[in-house]
């Protein structure tokens, strides 16, 4: 892993939130026989195969009570269980569905839907803010696993006062510790003259 994203900052957090860049063995999305691809999270960045996302010491930077929301495809769904126990939480429940209110094709259904997981170490971060926050956020897909804004935003108002990260971060974030290797290619890339 050291390769490829940079180090994790210091810690402790006690809100940990993640979309980890899932590894589909470089599958690719079809719209049906005989069309082409629509796509695939390889052709958008690196993927990661589970073996190594367990390998990240994300342990080392959580608070004794902490929550770690961490969003999987319905395809990874048992690999996300696996993550976040391997990352030292306990599985609880699922956290946000995501309405993208548009389909991708799949093998089975149409996909519409995304979770975001909840998992949790020690106890419930206290104090708490917001406790009637809703499970299902219903906005449109954007741009190749971006997330919705709005989870976040439920999650600053249910836990106003702790220290936050979001781990695999596209970009910073007020109010959240940031790390992922887009910031590193943020960071590295030139400023245009």
């Amino acid at each position: 892993m050291e390769h490829l994203f940079p180090p994790l900052p210091d810690g402790p957090f006690a809100i940990l939130y993640a979309d980890p860049p899932w590894d589909y063995k470089g599958q690719l999305q079809h719209a049906g026989p005989g069309s082409r691809d629509t796509g695939g999270a390889i052709r958008h960045y690196p993927t990661v195969p589970l073996e190594e996302l367990r390998r990240l010491d994300v342990a080392k930077i959580t608070a004794s009570d902490a929550l770690l929301f961490l969003w999987a495809t319905s395809p990874h769904l048992d690999q996300a269980i696996a993550l976040g126990k391997s990352w030292g939480f306990a599985w609880a429940t699922v956290a946000f569905v995501w309405d993208k209110e548009r389909v991708n094709p799949g093998f089975y259904t149409m996909s519409q839907c995304e979770l975001c997981l909840v998992f949790r170490r020690g106890r419930i971060p206290r104090p708490r803010g917001a406790r009637n926050v809703r499970q299902l956020i219903r906005e449109p897909r954007a741009r190749h696993s971006t997330k919705p804004d709005e989870a976040r935003r439920r999650i600053e108002a249910m836990f106003p006062e702790h220290p936050r990260i979001e781990l695999f971060a596209r970009e910073p974030r007020p109010g959240w510790t940031a790390w992922g290797l887009d910031l590193l290619e943020q960071r590295a890339a030139p400023t245009p003259a």
